[in-house]
């Protein structure tokens, strides 16, 4: 089992990517919303970050925050949950798209798999 966790940048892809998940048969998703270390820093113009948050601006995508998405998966689907986000997002080596990251998972309690 994995613990699948997916920041995405690009939240438009959201909807499309549940509905994906859904018609494979991945389901538990929890969505957070969640915000970046540099959009907090730009939201507040922190002195001592000038010059960072001064060019982070310059390359300021449109996107405010982000969504956060955590699931348990089992080890076979963490290729098509990777594989949907990838499709739908347009890929995630595209800046400033997201990224998906997988943990073991050595105990789980309250769902099964």
């Amino acid at each position: 089992m994995k613990l699948v966790t997916i920041i995405l940048n690009k939240t438009e892809c959201l909807d499309e990517i549940l509905e994906k998940f859904t018609e494979n048969n991945i389901f538990g998703a929890t969505i957070i919303d969640s915000k970046g270390m540099m959009q907090e820093l730009c939201e507040h113009d922190h002195e001592d970050m000038f010059f960072l948050v001064s060019i982070r601006r310059l390359m300021e995508p449109s996107h405010k925050e982000n969504k956060t998405i955590v699931m348990v998966a089992k080890d076979e689907d963490v290729k098509i949950i990777s594989e949907i986000v990838n499709l739908v997002t347009g890929g995630l080596q595209k800046p400033d798209t997201g990224i998906l990251f997988t943990l073991p998972i050595d105990h789980l309690e309250g769902i099964s798999l």
